[in-house]
């Protein structure tokens, strides 16, 4: 903006004069002072400029007015002369380089210049040009006026051209009017393109780079979470795993990991863990296949057709030569390697207080052989599943002969829980006596015989196993004596019974009795039972 400053308005003037003429000393003489008490008169113009905090005091100015209690100065009173004011902002301004008067005002919120100061004190500050470059969009100087805002304006021109410059030769770069990458500024020297070849090398760097985080990742993944990784659908081939007793969900997950049937354990332990069928997995070899998912293996493992297993059933009263027998019809097994681990107590575990013989030792029961199993595998676990089960009866290890050789002749002379208990009765009350047993059972074994009947011949067998030669009990078992032939020798029925016999082998009806004559009665009965059977 130029030209004079309208009536009433206050400039800041940048020459000794204001635009009237009037001097500045003349100019702020006029102005009245505040009245006491009030606003009224007061100078429309803005309030005096407040003292800078760095500027001090010179003392009270010369004159009417510094004395207490005068009047201000009359705006016809010349004023006193003013001391010089402190080096400010407008003390760093110099004149313009073509030496010609500066009639702009410059927009620095600084005090009017004072009579007697240096004329480079009024004059257009000599900055770098490169300060007042868009001063119009910084909120920098603005500088008004006909020679200084012209001055300014044909910079502002020149620099503004050079941008538009500068931005032809980014087109003319191939950028096609967009700013060159880094947001930088353009140098002005043209890009050389790639070759071909650059870019393919390029392509295959990065490629690479992609390869090497995904197969990267994907080991990190591995280490991180080596649990996670699974296969998919139901396998191929054939592989057999044993599941070993006592094995926990993680170890059979472990096991199949080692023979290659699942990637982790993680998949089959969270398959297992929704499945309640799967705590009761049984021991045993199971035909799986490579590389399932953990769903499937855990499917297969529940399937009874995959267990490998050859289930052989050992019933009561079998002897040692049966048992062996039996079990190698069963499995295929050679009878003579039976043969020969049953006569070596010692690599079938067997107890001390068995001296060295195993009948009565191979408990009968159900039993689940696996392919490679041993015959001392067979055997070795029949003895252990004795021990368990007297164990389980609470009986003390220096009884356990006794009862064991007591409870296989219950078990081969009655057929019944309840005849059982009452023949370990009669055992006792003739034990109790010192009456000979008399029993065929004990006689049959010592021949190497099986049936019911005995001949003059078979009784007079020196053998300790003869309860007819011999009194009280037989030195071990004559048979394998089951659990409940067991329990009736730890708990026989009360009664005063000295004899008893069966009179139909048939439906193993047996007949009790007290006295020898109550005895021959019943035994006349078995007799009868024996005519009438064929060849009889």
């Amino acid at each position: 903006m130029t030209g004079p400053t309208p009536p009433g308005r206050r400039g800041r003037h940048a020459s000794p004069e204001s635009p009237s003429g009037v001097p500045a000393s003349a100019w702020l003489a006029s102005m009245p002072s505040r009245p006491p008490g009030g606003d009224e008169g007061r100078h429309p113009g803005p309030a005096p400029r407040r003292r800078r905090a760095d500027e001090r005091s010179t003392g009270p100015l010369p004159g009417p007015a510094a004395r207490a209690g005068d009047r201000p100065p009359h705006p016809s009173e010349p004023l006193p002369d003013l001391p010089p004011m402190p080096a400010g902002a407008w003390s760093r301004l110099s004149s313009r380089r073509d030496g010609a008067a500066d009639d702009a005002t410059v927009g620095l919120g600084g005090v009017p210049a004072v009579p007697g100061a240096h004329p480079d004190d009024t004059a257009v500050h000599r900055a770098d040009p490169h300060e007042w470059d868009d001063a119009d969009s910084t909120g920098g100087l603005e500088v008004l006026g006909a020679s200084g805002s012209s001055d300014v304006r044909r910079r502002r021109r020149d620099r503004r051209a050079e941008r538009e410059h500068h931005a032809d030769e980014h087109h003319a770069d191939g950028f096609g009017g967009e700013e060159p990458p880094g947001g930088g500024r353009s140098s002005g020297r043209p890009r050389r393109r790639r070759s071909p070849l650059a870019v393919v090398l390029s392509l295959l760097v990065l490629a690479g780079l992609v390869a090497g985080i995904f197969y990267g990742g994907k080991a990190l993944i591995g280490l991180v979470n080596p649990g996670g990784e699974d296969y998919t659908g139901q396998g191929s081939g054939s592989v057999e795993v044993r599941v070993s007793s006592g094995d926990t969900l993680s170890d059979i997950a472990r096991t199949l990991v080692a023979e290659g049937v699942i990637a982790s354990p993680g998949p089959f332990v969270d398959a297992a863990e929704t499945e309640p069928a799967a705590t009761g997995i049984q021991p045993g070899v199971y035909a799986l296949r490579s590389q399932m998912s953990g769903a499937a293996a855990l499917d297969l493992l529940l399937d009874p057709e995959a267990r490998q297993v050859t289930r052989v059933t050992v019933r009561e009263g079998l002897t040692v030569a049966g048992t062996v027998t039996l079990l190698s019809e069963e499995t295929g097994t050679p009878l003579a390697e039976l043969q020969a681990v049953a006569a070596d107590p010692v690599a079938l575990g067997l107890p001390a207080y068995a001296n060295g013989v195993l009948e009565g030792f191979l408990f009968p029961a159900t039993y689940d052989f696996e392919p490679g199993d041993t015959p001392a595998d067979m055997l070795g676990g029949m003895v252990r599943r004795t021990d368990q089960a007297l164990d389980a009866l609470q009986v003390p290890e220096a009884d356990r002969l006794t009862v064991l050789t007591k409870a296989s002749i219950v078990q081969a002379e009655a057929a019944s829980p309840e005849d059982m208990a009452m023949v370990a009765r009669v055992l006792e009350n003739r034990l109790a006596d010192g009456m000979p047993l008399q029993l065929d059972t004990t006689v049959n074994y010592a021949n190497g015989k099986s049936g019911i009947t005995t001949t003059p011949q078979d009784r007079a067998n020196p053998s300790p196993y003869n309860t007819y030669v011999h009194a009280g009990l037989p030195p071990g078992a004559i048979c394998n004596p089951g659990e409940q032939a067991i329990e009736a020798v730890l708990a026989p029925a009360p009664g005063d019974w000295r004899f008893f016999v069966v009179i139909d082998p048939d439906t193993g009806e047996t007949r009790f009795a007290r006295t020898a004559e109550e005895h021959q009665q019943n035994v006349l009965l078995f007799q009868q039972w024996l005519r009438e059977q064929p060849g009889g």
